[in-house]
């Protein structure tokens, strides 16, 4: 008689709710409540900016309904990993993974942790950056440092010991989060701040080169603002019914941040005339002194700090789940292949992205290191959505209970217009650009060493 096997394995917590709430939770952090300025600075135009929201915001659906058709045919927890491999094999997979791993995710985790305590610092000195705490020779440790840590480490441990308290914390902040940007944008549109909202097209007169380079710059803010909609399929091992409910969290949760996102910025756009809009970077701060005064202004502090940790706390949520399911594939420490026999967490996964977050935290490198990968980032997420094309082909018995809507054509606009970025990234940036290509090749000894070990 053959004998069971009772190793533990990762278990279906997440309904549909909860998959929407890590959609929009991760999501919406600090970015639209800054990036409207930028924009502004770049592309003078209330219109022409709502454009941009728009088509951004389009991109972004393709992109998910594109994502709901791999997610559903391949439930597993590592989601774009799992695409990459089963389409191109396993060294393009490894790279997502080391790039993840290495920059984006860690890197991500850190910079999120550290913007909360630079926020929080507004209210007590002592979590700033600014704030040393310790200093010996060329090494320092900020109290903005220590409480970054604080967060990651904590945060990390909350989903070590299972995956429901940190959804039900992931639940909670993300709609306290959608309330109050809803609450701000309605109320914003009913309050007159004495500016008249000017939609003509051009109203500053910009040629047409230069129009297009402000929606170059534009656009890339607007993709760095809406990016994360993907990572829920990074759990989509531990999503009930996935086949249901990862295409249905992808298409509600980047609906219902389209039209947030649309809002909020028309209230940003009526509140402050593009004068004194444009470069602003704590542009929901201004519009809320402009609205509701200064009480309510450092209020709105709080609700960023609110968003970023949310943020946070479903990146270390699903980030693990890449290095699990590399790990599985005998291509990373081999530890971080194992499930807690109690928890069911890929505990050692979370462990070890902690540990690098808050190295990175500690190092202060985090920075350069994002910088470095946008470009590349933007290279394997286009990678990722054409599997969609050559799976198609090349496992056509495979069980597809959701098919991309509008298909080719809706993951064509995706790949093409990302492609268009992606381009225009590395004509703003052609050596961080390449520097990041070079970062990403460093993984092909790490893919060699693992894969003859």
């Amino acid at each position: 008689m053959k004998a069971k096997n009772h190793s533990p394995k990762l278990h279906r917590q997440l309904g549909l709710f909860d998959s929407t709430m890590m959609v929009i939770g991760i999501v919406i952090g600090s970015g639209i409540f800054m990036t409207t300025g930028l924009m502004a600075d770049a592309l003078p135009s209330a219109s022409l900016i709502l454009i941009a929201w728009i088509l951004g915001g389009l991109q972004m659906l393709a992109g998910a309904l594109t994502y709901a058709e791999l997610g559903a045919a391949m439930p597993k927890a590592g989601g774009q990993y799992i695409y990459l491999r089963e389409a191109y094999g396993k060294l393009p997979a490894f790279l997502f993974g080391w790039v993840a791993f290495i920059a984006y995710l860690s890197g991500t985790n850190a910079a999120i942790a550290v913007a909360v305590s630079e926020h929080l610092g507004s209210f007590y000195p002592v979590f700033s950056t600014e704030t040393s705490l310790l200093s010996v020779g060329i090494f320092s440790i900020s109290g903005g440092q220590v409480f970054a840590l604080s967060l990651i480490v904590g945060l990390s441990l909350i989903h070590y010991c299972g995956v429901v308290f940190g959804k039900w914390i992931q639940n909670v902040f993300t709609v306290l989060k959608i309330g109050t940007i809803l609450f701000f944008a309605i109320a914003g549109l009913f309050i007159s701040s004495g500016n008249h909202l000017d939609l003509s097209l051009n109203p500053t007169q910009m040629s047409f080169g230069t129009i297009l380079t402000g929606m170059g710059i534009a656009l890339v803010a607007v993709n760095w603002t809406v990016g994360g909609w993907d990572y829920v399929t990074l759990a989509a091992g531990e999503i009930k019914n996935p086949k249901r409910n990862i295409p249905l969290a992808l298409l509600i949760g980047t609906v219902v941040i389209l039209v947030l996102y649309f809002l909020i910025n028309i209230t940003y756009l009526k509140a402050q005339p593009m004068a004194s809009l444009a470069g602003e970077v704590k542009v929901g701060e201004a519009t809320a002194r402009i609205l509701y005064g200064n009480g309510i202004a450092g209020l709105f502090t709080l609700v960023i700090i609110f968003s970023m940790f949310g943020s946070l706390n479903g990146n270390i949520m699903v980030g693990p789940r890449v290095t699990y399911a590399m790990a599985k594939d005998k291509l990373f420490f081999s530890s971080a292949a194992d499930i807690h026999p109690k928890f069911h967490t890929p505990g050692n996964a979370i462990m070890i992205q902690g540990f690098w977050a808050a190295v990175l935290v500690l190092s202060g490198t985090f920075e350069e290191l994002i910088t470095l990968v946008v470009f590349v980032n933007f290279m394997l997420w286009i990678a990722a959505a054409s599997t969609v094309f050559v799976l198609r082909k090349k496992q056509p018995d495979l069980e597809r209970p959701y098919k991309v809507w509008g298909y080719p054509y809706v993951p064509a606009f995706f790949i093409i217009f990302s492609s268009a970025i992606m381009i225009n990234t590395f004509i703003a940036s052609p050596q961080q650009s390449l520097m990041g290509i070079g970062l990403t090749l460093l993984g092909i000894p790490a893919y060699l060493y693992w894969k003859k070990s």
